[in-house]
């Protein structure tokens, strides 16, 4: 059961029947709902039966419609706290809205995303991965569009501290590397849907050949996720103005911060030399740097 009922909601839309989809999108689109409506009424406005709205339930890992009522008033209640926190009526981003109006809603978005990762966050699992990096004879990262610059983001650190680490945004590149991996090696896919077939494709080939998978995504039962070993799920919804990933970008940044600083506190006896000769041949290529290194 996901710890947030709303983010289970979300996540639970791709295995849900066409009746069962209907009540979670109207949940989506009104949380209050359940809190306002008793389960008859809810059911004759999804135009779905009594049934169907407490089968809904019990997928979701409720006992039926009054546990879930009140994990969802629950819910409503901590996020009009948080709104109000941001001086916000409403956190979905409007045409009218000015930029001190958009630039609230979307911290608000953004922080809410943080909170919810990382409290939803499995330990033992990112732990698990953590030790699985930390001892890995290679780490190979897949990612596409918007996540791809999470897994760069992942690979940049870990180069950082001696961890030999590879991302190719070219799916040619990925499936070869990701068909030369052996056990002891560790796959990395990230795909805020887990739907992206490239990602899916490089993160099978990968396993195929004996790697360590991992998911890194907000979609807990998505193809992605079930040809991982492990999973760590983001939990961010995007604004309906979104241009591209925001929520979901800065959730996974935060959820790759986590992981890295758990492999750097395995690895702190063997970092030091790596991060001062990365860091020393990085600042020859700043301008103060190249002026130093020139007197």
């Amino acid at each position: 059961m996901s710890p947030d009922v709303l983010s289970g909601v979300r996540q639970a839309l791709p295995r849900l029947s066409s009746s069962e989809a209907r009540v979670a999108e109207a949940i989506i689109d009104d949380p209050s709902l359940v809190v306002d409506l008793t389960i008859t009424d809810l059911a004759r406005r999804c135009g779905t039966s009594l049934s169907t709205v407490a089968r809904f339930c019990q997928t979701l890992g409720y006992t039926g419609y009054r546990e879930f009522r009140m994990a969802v008033a629950s819910a409503v209640s901590r996020e009009q706290a948080e709104r109000d926190r941001f001086g916000l009526a409403e956190s979905d981003i409007s045409p009218d809205d000015a930029a001190t109006e958009v630039i609230a809603k979307i911290a608000f978005q953004e922080t809410l995303a943080i909170e919810q990762t990382a409290q939803g966050l499995d330990a033992t699992a990112l732990d698990r991965v953590a030790d699985a990096i930390a001892s890995a004879r290679h780490v190979d990262l897949y990612g596409f569009g918007a996540s791809g610059l999470t897994a760069q983001d992942l690979q940049q650190k870990l180069a950082r501290i001696g961890v030999s680490a590879a991302c190719s945004v070219d799916i040619h590149l990925a499936l070869v590397s990701a068909a030369l991996r052996a056990p002891g090696d560790v796959a990395i896919a990230v795909s805020h849907t887990g739907e992206t077939t490239e990602t899916l494709d490089a993160l099978q080939v990968a396993r195929g050949a004996g790697a360590f998978t991992v998911a890194v995504t907000n979609s807990p039962e998505s193809p992605i996720a079930e040809a991982a070993d492990v999973v760590l799920a983001t939990h961010a919804r995007e604004s309906s103005y979104r241009m591209g990933a925001m929520s979901s970008r800065i959730a996974q940044l935060a959820l790759v911060d986590f992981l890295f600083v758990r492999v750097a506190q395995r690895r702190h006896d063997e970092m030091s030399v790596p991060l001062r000769r990365t860091r020393e041949v990085t600042a020859t290529h700043r301008v103060g740097g190249r002026r130093r290194h020139a007197g």
